[in-house]
């Protein structure tokens, strides 16, 4: 592969895979659950999980992706041709997932000019979010806007797009998110919220904890998207894969954290506690916390660097989900990288129009009682991701054997993780894999399992 073509380093690959895998997930999910699940009990049992569980599937897929040198569709094949298909599983993933994700990164970006024009007041408003998703205008603008500025930083390429994009917004997004914690925290009333976020609630330890613990990894880490498979690809031979993937699960992790010190404290001083915690994603994202930060002293600030933030959390993830869909037509069809970039935009955006137009003018329209973009979610999140994540361990705990990972690592040096790596990958990860298919699929539809 051209060197061009790699990322130039440590560094540019630590914060492109981490930018990936600091994304929306983090910053609306990751606080609802733990406020759900016993703040410090999930704070714990996350840690725990992140750094065995996310640690060998993680470090599985970027020794996948570095080993071959291919993308998602013909690494698989590339190892082994019986096992092919497991490549084309995960490639359908990305291609379901960057059109609606784009949707909700348009709502960022309305959001955030609303908060830069004066209309916070308005924002706070509680028919603003559903009257500006039923339209049928202003979010497909959005969602152009969002979906051009991730092509404009894709068709650039590795080094001068995304490494180089990476390295300017991850900083800033980590000062962000810094700063508004510490201010959020100095607000008369946070403190209660502070503790309730990292007291542990022995009494909410639960398998349904533990579930959405496992389930939350897969937002956090771009696990089972053919991501960090891709971005593996691009890694240098010298690198050292296992201190990288550290790396990147403490950059994640303390991102998920202080979105959990910006959101839980300001909650508790200054809105209904049960009320936001019943919410989750769109609507404690773009509903409760616009009421929080019109409570709050310099709120319209806070607010405009919040959904700064948050845009740039989004876009740092879906750069890595149109870079995965691009890396596999540039392989199998010859095209060149713009010739690529601008076919996957025309796609993605027709793609995306259902999931827009599902809130407004196609409202009507369901797929088994769900919205267009709640079904493309269900598909790709709760039943492709899983599956690609229990057939990639069987495929390399049983059938490629651990030490074909290991041997890639210890080139640069000793896998310290190898017999933790060798229990997790071939009994904990597919047990914890399975539980959570069934579960998620029998949750969906209302079937209680425990």
């Amino acid at each position: 592969m051209n060197e061009s073509k790699k990322f130039s380093g440590k560094i540019g690959f630590i914060l492109a895979a981490a930018g990936s895998a600091v994304g929306l997930g983090n910053l609306w999910r990751f606080p609802y659950l733990a406020a759900k699940y016993g703040g410090g009990t999930f704070l714990l049992i996350y840690l725990i999980l992140t750094v065995t569980f996310g640690f060998s599937l993680m470090i599985t897929e970027i020794t996948i992706g570095r080993k071959t040198g291919k993308s998602v569709v013909n690494a698989f094949g590339a190892l082994h041709a019986n096992f092919r298909f497991i490549g084309y599983l995960a490639a359908i993933v990305p291609v379901l997932i960057f059109p609606y994700y784009c949707v909700i990164g348009g709502w960022v970006v309305r959001y955030f000019t609303a908060y830069m024009s004066g209309e916070a007041k308005l924002a706070a408003g509680d028919n603003y979010f559903p009257d500006f998703i039923s339209q049928t205008g202003q979010p497909i603008i959005f969602l152009l806007i969002f979906i051009m500025a991730t092509a404009i930083i894709v068709v650039f390429g590795v080094q001068k797009g995304i490494e180089k994009f990476s390295k300017i917004l991850m900083p800033i997004l980590i000062i962000l998110t810094i700063g508004i914690a510490i201010y959020g925290l100095t607000i008369p009333g946070a403190a209660e919220g502070f503790i309730y976020y990292i007291k542990p609630d022995v009494s909410k330890f639960s398998i349904d904890a533990i579930l959405a613990a496992v389930g939350q990894l897969f937002y956090s880490l771009s696990l089972a998207m053919g991501i960090m498979i891709t971005y593996g690809s691009y890694m240098k031979k010298e690198e050292n894969i296992e201190s990288c993937v550290r790396h990147i699960e403490i950059f994640d992790t303390a991102i998920a954290f202080l979105a959990g010190l910006i959101i839980i404290p300001a909650i508790f001083t200054f809105h209904n506690v049960e009320e936001s915690l019943s919410s989750s994603g769109p609507s404690l994202m773009f509903i409760v916390l616009p009421k929080v930060f019109s409570n709050m002293a310099f709120g319209d600030i806070i607010g405009g660097a919040f959904f700064a933030l948050v845009f740039f959390a989004a876009i740092t993830s879906s750069i890595s989900l149109m870079e995965t869909i691009v890396s596999m037509l540039e392989e199998k069809l010859g095209w060149s990288r713009i010739t690529t970039c601008i076919t996957v935009v025309i796609f993605s955006f027709a793609l995306a129009l259902p999931s827009t137009l599902g809130f407004g003018a196609w409202s009507d329209i369901t797929v088994f009682g769900m919205s267009f973009l709640d079904f493309f979610d269900f598909i790709s999140n709760t039943v492709l991701m899983p599956i690609v994540a229990l057939l990639t361990c069987i495929f390399v705990g049983y059938v490629l054997k651990p030490r074909f990972i290991e041997e890639e690592i210890s080139r640069t040096g000793e896998f310290k993780s190898r017999r933790l790596y060798n229990i997790t990958i071939r009994f904990i990860a597919p047990a914890f894999l399975l539980l959570i298919l069934i579960t998620s699929i029998l949750t969906k539809f209302n079937i209680n399992l425990f």
